[in-house]
């Protein structure tokens, strides 16, 4: 029983740096003799605790590879759910309503609660997103632009916000990637996002928590109004081509 319940202990404190980002999506846990040095235990307690929480979901392994905190963590949206939003373009003005709900109060909160290391990592994350700004993979430019956000989302040090976010990680990313490839048919789009993206870093890593909230939101807001606009001029086009169509037929 003693070593049950020491395993146990060791997963909760697992579970808390995974939940307070200690412990990130796509992070290696540190190898296993260093690990049980550093929580004082011994390795086959620290190998019943992560196998614990790899049955819960929040780690996985790869064979030879290590132990790793997945980049998906569970929530209530069940695999159908992320299918039908994946498959569906039209889903996307959800998960922006959604994000501007959640990520102008991110903005707000990780201004005020960021730390050294918070900022150096939104530093970072922010560098890497204008480096591959541009970039044949679509994919790769998601993937960029969702660590940035959810390196913010992170400084807040919410728990709960950092754990909703996280598990929609999988949908931001395809969302970001469609929106993405819908921006980018528009001439000078790639400057004002760069410039709102700065906006919202530099107002986080300078501590201004109203200017944060705002710069979210009126990135949001300017690509939700341009993917409506882009939407609504292939509407005219399709609506054109059909109409030459039908005049093509009457001749």
């Amino acid at each position: 029983m003693k070593k049950q319940r020491l395993s146990e202990k060791i997963a909760e404190k697992l579970e808390r740096m995974i939940a307070d980002g200690s412990l990130t999506p796509g992070d290696r846990l540190p190898a296993e003799r260093a690990l049980s040095e550093e929580f004082g235990v011994s390795r086959p307690s620290l190998r019943e605790a992560i196998q614990k929480l790899i049955s819960k979901g929040l780690l996985f392994t790869r064979p030879g590879g290590g132990t790793f905190v997945k980049t998906t963590i569970a929530t209530n949206f069940n695999d159908p759910m992320l299918a039908m939003f994946r498959e569906n373009p039209e889903y996307r003005f959800d998960v922006l309503e959604i994000r501007h709900a959640l990520e102008g109060n991110a903005a707000y909160y990780a201004a005020l609660r960021a730390t050294d290391e918070d900022k150096e990592k939104i530093r970072s994350n922010y560098d890497k997103m204008i480096a591959v700004h541009g970039s044949e993979d679509p994919m790769d430019e998601a993937r960029a632009d969702s660590a940035f956000h959810l390196s913010i989302v992170e400084a807040s040090h919410n728990l709960v916000l950092l754990h909703v976010m996280r598990g929609l990680f999988e949908l931001l990313q395809n969302s970001i990637s469609h929106n993405l490839d819908k921006l980018y048919t528009l001439p000078r789009t790639f400057a004002p996002l760069s410039a709102q993206h700065k906006a919202l870093m530099e107002a986080v890593v300078e501590g201004r928590p109203e200017d944060a909230r705002c710069a979210a939101q009126n990135h949001l807001a300017f690509v939700e109004d341009k993917i409506k606009e882009i939407d609504a001029d292939e509407a005219r086009k399709i609506r054109s081509l059909q109409y030459t169509q039908v005049l093509g037929d009457q001749s």
